[in-house]
């Protein structure tokens, strides 16, 4: 299946961010997030761990190949 790196930026669509990972996660695909500092005044980092196993933090060089 696809791996995907899945941006999320400050906004009320950060929320539907969760349910985009959980729907792409239950088809098999490898979900990774990056976040702007913004995005988790919405939603936390911990939301995203929660359903993908790992979260990026909001440098890029932080990111798992």
């Amino acid at each position: 299946m696809a791996r995907i790196l899945l941006g999320v930026s400050g906004g009320i669509a950060a929320y539907k961010a969760l349910d985009l990972i959980r729907l792409a996660t239950a088809a098999g695909h490898s979900v990774r997030v990056i976040q702007t500092d913004n995005s988790q005044r919405f939603v936390g980092a911990a939301s995203f761990a929660a359903i993908t196993g790992a979260v990026c933090s909001h440098h890029w060089s932080a990111c798992p190949n």
